[in-house]
C-alpha cells in the first residue's frame, strides 16, 4: 500500500493507448492509487461506442472529454499527482502548476516520432532499453529519462525463482476465432503509414490457404476515411475461411501474439514486440507510398522512418516484394530458431527488460516521486 494517497489521470487520446498504460493500472490498483481515464468523444459513434464497451470490459473510471480545452479543465478540477500520457502534449506549462507528467509513448516502433516526442519537456519520460536511454539523453540532455522497459509487454512474461520466461497461458484459443488448430498461423500487423497492406495481392489469403492469418490493423486502418482502400482490402481477404479480421473492439495485439507462429509486418513496433517472445518475424519493406513520399520527395520517408529501422534487417526474415512473401514466410515458419541470438539481443536494445515488472518500476518511481 503506498504510504501517501497518490491520483494518477491516463489520458486515452486513442485506444491503442490502452496496452501500455493497463499493466500500469493493474501494479497502482494493488497499491491503492486512485485512477481515472480521460477519453476524448469523436466524430464517430462507433467509435464512441467501442470506447464505451472497452471501459466496462476492463473496469475503468473514465471521464469524457470533448476537447482539449476540456482535458485541460479536468486536470485543472482533479489537480491529479501525475498525468500520464501516450504522446505529446501542448500547455505543458500550464499543467505542472497543477500535476507532474509522464509521457509513456505508445509504441517502441522504428519511426522518427518516437525520439521526436520527447522533446516535450514531461516531468518524466519512461524509455525502453538502454539503447534508447542513451539516444535521448543525447539529443534532449535536459530531460528527465528513466529506464523501465517497455509496460506494454508484461503480461506476455512470467516471473518466477530462475527468471522471466514467456507467458504462455492462452486466453484465447484458435478455435475461438474459427481457424484451424492443425494449421500454421500468421499474424499481419502493418502499421498504417507507410504500409504494405495495398501491396499486398487481392488473393493473399488463397494463396497463404496453408496458413491461419489473423489480420491486426492498426486503430487508423479501421477508422480514418483517408485508408478506406486498406479497409476495403482487409474485409476482401476477411471473406475467406482461414482469415480472422481483429476488430476495433479487439485493440490490443498482445491478445493474439500467443496464437501465432510467424508475425508479418512492415514499419510498425509490432516487429520488436513480436520478436520479444522469441518468435520469428518477417519484414515487408515494401510500401504504398504517396506521390509526396517518393521519387524526388523520398527523403520525407527517410525523415518519417528512424534510423533504428535498421535493426529489422539483423532481426527479421526480409521481403522486399510480394512475390517473395510466400517463399520467406516457410522458411521462417520451418525455422524458427535461426534469428534467436539477434532476437534476444535487439530486444534487450530496443526493448528493454522484459522481465514483466516494468509496470512495477514506473509505480516505484510514481511513488517515490509524486
Amino acid at each position: 500500500m503506498n504510504a501517501f494517497f497518490m491520483n494518477v489521470i491516463f489520458d486515452v487520446k486513442h485506444l491503442y493507448y490502452l496496452p501500455q498504460y493497463l499493466p500500469v493500472y493493474a501494479e497502482l490498483k494493488t497499491r491503492n492509487v486512485e485512477c481515472i481515464f480521460l477519453f476524448y468523444k469523436t466524430d464517430s459513434k462507433d467509435i464512441d461506442t467501442v470506447n464505451k464497451k472497452v471501459i466496462e470490459n476492463e473496469n475503468l473510471y473514465a471521464h469524457w472529454a470533448n476537447t482539449w480545452q476540456d482535458a485541460l479543465d479536468y486536470f485543472t478540477n482533479i489537480k491529479a499527482d501525475w498525468i500520464v500520457f501516450g504522446n505529446s502534449v501542448d500547455d505543458l506549462e500550464q499543467i505542472h502548476t497543477i500535476s507532474k507528467t509522464v509521457l509513456m509513448q505508445h509504441g517502441i516502433g522504428p519511426k522518427s516520432c518516437y525520439y521526436d516526442v520527447s522533446n516535450n519537456g514531461t516531468t518524466v519520460r519512461f524509455v525502453e532499453g538502454q539503447h534508447r536511454l542513451k539516444r535521448l539523453q543525447t539529443l534532449y540532455p535536459n530531460s528527465n529519462f528513466v529506464d523501465t522497459g517497455y509496460a506494454k509487454l508484461d503480461p506476455a512474461f512470467v516471473n518466477s525463482k530462475v527468471g522471466a520466461t514467456v507467458n504462455t497461458v492462452e486466453k484465447l484459443k484458435l478455435e475461438d476465432l474459427q481457424l484451424d488448430p492443425n494449421k500454421k498461423t500468421i499474424l499481419y500487423a502493418p502499421t498504417f503509414y507507410p504500409s504494405s497492406i495495398e501491396r499486398f495481392d487481392l488473393d493473399f489469403a488463397l494463396q497463404f490457404s496453408d496458413y491461419n492469418i489473423i489480420l491486426k490493423a492498426h486503430h487508423f486502418s479501421i477508422t480514418k476515411s483517408k485508408y478506406a482502400k486498406q479497409l476495403n482490402r482487409l474485409k476482401h481477404w476477411n471473406q475467406s475461411n482461414n482469415v480472422y479480421l481483429a476488430s476495433l473492439e479487439e485493440y490490443n495485439l498482445l491478445d493474439f501474439m500467443n496464437l501465432a507462429d510467424v508475425l508479418v509486418s512492415d514499419a510498425s513496433s509490432a516487429i520488436f514486440e513480436f520478436a520479444a517472445l522469441d518468435k520469428p518475424v518477417v519484414w515487408c519493406d515494401f510500401y504504398k507510398l504517396r506521390w509526396s513520399y517518393s521519387g524526388l520527395f523520398k527523403f520525407r520517408l527517410r525523415k518519417r522512418l528512424d534510423p533504428d529501422i535498421e535493426y529489422f534487417e539483423t532481426l527479421t526474415d526480409k521481403s522486399q516484394d510480394y512475390a517473395s512473401l510466400k517463399q520467406i514466410v516457410d522458411s521462417a515458419c520451418a525455422n524458427p530458431e535461426q534469428k534467436k541470438q539477434q532476437r534476444r539481443a535487439i530486444t534487450l536494445q530496443l526493448a528493454g527488460i522484459t522481465d514483466g515488472r516494468c509496470s512495477t518500476r514506473i509505480c516505484d518511481y510514481l511513488e517515490s516521486n509524486q
